[in-house]
């Protein structure tokens, strides 16, 4: 039986692209395409892939909310992401959810056919630059919900106050919460830190 595969992609043009190297593979068949999220449950109920390829940055539900929502609902579902992002934070958040495999696209034409085998097998497949930033953080704090929050606003060029205003929690607070987003990010002030955190994938501007 050929492997089959369901892929998810807000691009149709890298959709259409996997289509076409899956096309060439004997053991392997497409059985269904979702462009957000929300449709790729809908089409992973009605397809039950073996091996699922997922964007992560896509409109509706991300590809980690897509991912643990398949994987409550169906535990063996295999996943591999697909994303452009190196980010540790955001593979973590990946793996979590229940990814099986992390490509990043630039390696979809040497390494696709390999990682969809290997997944399908039942193991987990991991860049080398990816994992070595998932052991480089292991033992970090991670920032906690509001502290990204704090961060997004910084990123969106708001001052302490306005944020304060925003977020509907005390001046002071705030600069709490930036003291110790500094010192989790080992960064040298705010615009540094909004750039780390971009970088690994805490968030995306």
């Amino acid at each position: 039986m050929p492997i089959r595969i369901l892929t998810v992609d807000d691009h149709p043009l890298l959709r259409e692209g996997i289509a076409a190297v899956i096309e060439g593979q004997s053991d392997m068949q497409l059985v269904g395409e979702a462009a957000n999220g929300r449709e790729a449950l809908q089409v992973f109920r009605d397809c039950r892939p073996d091996v699922t390829l997922m964007d992560l940055q896509m409109p509706e539900m991300d590809g980690v909310d897509a991912i643990g929502a398949i994987h409550r609902e169906f535990p063996e579902a295999r996943v591999v992401v697909l994303t452009t992002y190196q980010g540790d934070a955001q593979a973590l958040r990946a793996f979590k959810a229940g990814a099986s495999g992390y490509l990043l696209k630039s390696m979809l034409r040497r390494e696709l056919v390999d990682t969809i085998r290997n997944v399908h097998a039942g193991r987990r497949c991991i860049p080398p630059e990816i994992a070595s930033g998932i052991a480089e953080h292991a033992s970090d704090d991670a920032l906690t919900l509001r502290e990204i929050e704090v961060l997004r606003q910084v990123a969106d060029g708001n001052g302490n106050k306005r944020i304060a205003h925003h977020l509907g929690i005390a001046e002071e607070t705030v600069k709490a919460h930036m003291k110790n987003i500094l010192a989790k990010l080992d960064a040298n002030d705010r615009t540094h830190a909004v750039t780390i955190a971009v970088r690994r994938g805490i968030f995306h501007l």
